[in-house]
Formats: structure tokens, sequence, C-alpha cells
């Protein structure tokens, strides 16, 4: 099979042709059909992520290994089963979920796989989906999207979805609540257009991009602040009657934007921090409990919560906007074009 690897961090992709995977036991392979590009392969692709002070936190530090494939959104046909594989058959189509833990810390026993003490999640510990085929180590981790779904669309439901379905659990929302949501790439569309239709909440979209704080507004977002040509915190509070907003989620989690998000909070408010560009935040910790901040961490979502997610794809609640398609000798330009901004949606890999 063909596969895109990222051999070396930061130097171009290479299409190399490992052997095909054989399922055994209750592993199933996939044939890769779409595979979304995500910001988390553009941290694994350079190697880091922006640790305190600007030093990098390196990804060989947090347990990644290469040479590595890539690719955490999955979406494909089911190809080959192990002897042991249940209530799946060749051919059906299935969005795969990624974040596999080992099984038995706290977190794997209580469904929350995606918090492991000791994840093992394709794309980012073992081989994912930048590739012909994937080998998927238990069909528990599959869902079936049926027919009636894209592949294209469905795929980033388990990654973009699944983070921005996982942060608006997490933000607690209300009807009528003032929500920002900063950052209107793939993840935030997914917000709004999942806070818009389960929550109620006022949805103020906030960018540094014209282009996509207009796709915001057609998905859901009842007020768009350009924060590179107006003062954010001005802005926000004239929306809210001074009060500032009820929650805060936030997809790019960088110094500059936490400290604005921390001055447009109301009293009990929420910050949801998903974002992981990274950096340091200095506190007035005296406001944490005069104002009853709550700062929470929110890391992607359980597969309790993408089979809900399913759900509302297959009944067109939601849709995630696919804005740029790729083969996979592309996938070097795929990785830039996201680094650089220049993908408004999701962009999707077809190998």
């Amino acid at each position: 099979m063909r596969a895109a690897r990222i051999a070396r961090v930061n130097e171009p992709l290479q299409l190399q042709e490992p052997q095909t995977p054989k399922p055994k036991g209750s592993q199933i392979l996939i044939k890769v059909q779409s595979a979304g590009v995500c910001h988390s392969d553009v941290h694994v692709w350079e190697g880091y992520y922006e640790g305190i002070g600007g030093q990098p936190l390196k990804t060989t530090d947090r347990g990644v290994n290469y040479p590595l494939t890539p690719g955490h959104e999955i979406a494909g046909i089911v190809d080959g089963l192990g002897e042991q594989t249940e209530g799946f058959s060749k051919n059906e189509k299935v969005l795969v979920y990624p974040w596999i833990g080992e099984g038995v810390c706290p977190a794997c026993r209580i469904g929350e796989e995606n918090l492991c003490d000791k994840p093992r999640s394709l794309g980012i510990y073992t081989d994912g989906g930048y590739a012909e085929y994937v080998l998927v180590p238990s069909y528990k981790y599959l869902v079936k999207i049926g027919d009636d779904m894209d592949t294209d669309t469905s795929a980033p439901l388990s990654c973009a979805g699944l983070t921005a379905y996982g942060a608006v659990k997490n933000a607690n929302l209300k009807p009528d609540d003032n929500v920002v949501i900063v950052g209107t790439g793939g993840l935030g569309l997914m917000a709004i257009q999942l806070t818009k239709a389960v929550t109620g909440a006022k949805i103020i979209a906030m960018d540094l991009d014209d282009k996509k704080l207009d796709v915001a507004k057609k998905n859901g977002a009842d007020n768009t602040i350009n924060s590179k040509k107006e003062d954010p915190v001005k802005a926000i509070m004239e929306l809210t009657d001074k009060l500032g907003a009820d929650a805060v989620i936030d997809f790019v989690n960088a110094s500059k934007t936490v400290e604005t998000d921390m001055q447009i909070l109301r009293r009990r408010a929420r910050l949801v921090l998903v974002g992981l560009f990274g950096g340091e935040l200095k506190l007035a910790l005296v406001t944490m409990p005069t104002r009853a901040y709550r700062l929470i961490g929110s890391y992607t979502g359980t597969l309790s919560d993408m089979v809900e997610l399913v759900s509302l794809g297959r009944r067109g609640v939601i849709k995630p906007v696919v804005s740029n398609r790729f083969k996979l000798d592309q996938a070097t330009e795929a990785l830039t074009m996201l680094k650089g901004g220049k993908i408004l949606g999701r962009g999707v890999i077809n190998p």
C-alpha cells in the first residue's frame, strides 16, 4: 500500500510503500477513503508544541516515535476482519474513533479513552490515515455511517467535530448565554453549528480573517468580531450589556488570545481552552475566587460522544465544511496550507 509518512520532523512527507497490514483477532483493516487534515497533524509534523516561555515541548518527549504515518480523522470502508470481530461486514462504510487508550487506566475504565494516561491514538502514537489502508486495533472503535453519509464530511467528525462537541459540553451553555468562540477554522465552525443546534446560546465568533468570519456567520454565528481591526474587549462588552461573556471557547489557545479571554469573562463564566498553539498566561489570582471563573481544559471527546455526533450528522443537524481536497502525494502541501491559514474549513486527503 502507499502511505505519506513523516520520516524526519519538519521535512516533506515521504510517499512510501509499507506492507499492507493483516488484521488478527478483533482488529479490522480499513480502506481509507477520506483522512482529515488537522492542526494536530501540523504539530506532529513539526515535532513540537510551544511551551512555557516559548520553549518547545518535543513530540518525542510525549511518546511520539518516527517514522510515522499521520492522520487521525479517518473514514472508509471495511476491507479485512480479524477472526474475533463482530457486528461488521466487508465493504461497510465506517468512521474510526482514533483516541485509543491502553484500556486499564482510570480514564479508560470509565469510557474516557481520549484522556488515557498512556494513549495509543491513531496518527499520533501509531500509524494513521494518510495511507491507503489503516489497521484499527478493535472493531469497537468503529461507527457505521451508512451510504447516506459522505466520507469527506464524516471524517472530520472524529476530531474537529468531536473536539468541538466536547468543548461545547464543557462550556455548559444555557439558552440565551453569550458565548465567544475564538478561532473560526474547522473546529470553530463545528462549534458554532453545534452551539446553535443544541444550546440556544448567542454566538459571538472572533478571528483575524474576514473571510473566515463570513463563513462563521453563514454557519450560525449571531455576531462576528475581527480582533485585528477592532478592540475585541470593547466590542464584546458592547454586545453583552457590559457584563462580559458567560463562556469563551478558545480554539487557538495562545498567550495573546487567552489574555483577551480573561478580560471578557463575566462573573461565574467558563473559559474552555482547546487549541494547541501554546504559550503561557499570568493570572491575577484573586480574581479566580472573587469572580468565580472556571478554567477548563478540553481534549477531544469520548466514543459515545462520537456516536451522538454521527447521529446529528446523519440527520443533517451538523455538517463539516470541507473546503480543500488533496491526493496522497499532496500531503505536505495540505499541511503547509493549513499551517499558513489558507484552508478556510477542513482539508481532506483522498488516498
